[in-house]
């Protein structure tokens, strides 16, 4: 089965930058088919679907998040989250998840928004962001 280690968190302080990192077990099992993502969750938050990218390369990110954070994969398929300009309310743990999406749903603002859509996924990284 499909294993997703995330590495890269830690503590900054606002404005800093951090690269999260997610290692993707058997990544030359995955189809062209595949979403990769990133959700966050912070303290008494909902979990959050932050960036999406397919297979091909297309992504999708969340209000919250656009122009700050880069979500990118690598041909290892080791997924990756840039993110700059952090404040602290983006403090959470990030989790990295990926799924097949024959539909071409969970690679959109729907598959964000439902993230018990995704079933695999990684156990989740603190970052915290200080004033």
């Amino acid at each position: 089965e499909v294993q997703l280690v995330e590495s890269g968190g830690g503590s900054v302080q606002a404005g800093g930058s951090l690269r999260l990192s997610c290692v993707v077990s058997d990544h030359d099992q995955l189809l062209s088919t595949t979403c990769l993502a990133w959700f966050r969750q912070g303290p008494g938050k909902k979990r959050e679907g932050i960036a999406t990218i397919n297979m091909q390369g297309n992504s999708t990110y969340a209000d919250s998040v656009r122009g700050r954070f880069t979500i990118s994969r690598d041909a290892e398929n080791t997924l990756y989250l840039q993110m700059n300009s952090l404040t602290p309310e983006d403090t959470a743990e990030y989790y990295c998840a990926l799924d097949e999406d024959y539909l071409n749903a969970l690679c959109s603002n729907y598959g964000r928004s439902h993230f018990q859509l995704f079933h695999y996924w990684g156990h989740g990284i603190q970052v915290t962001v200080s004033a």
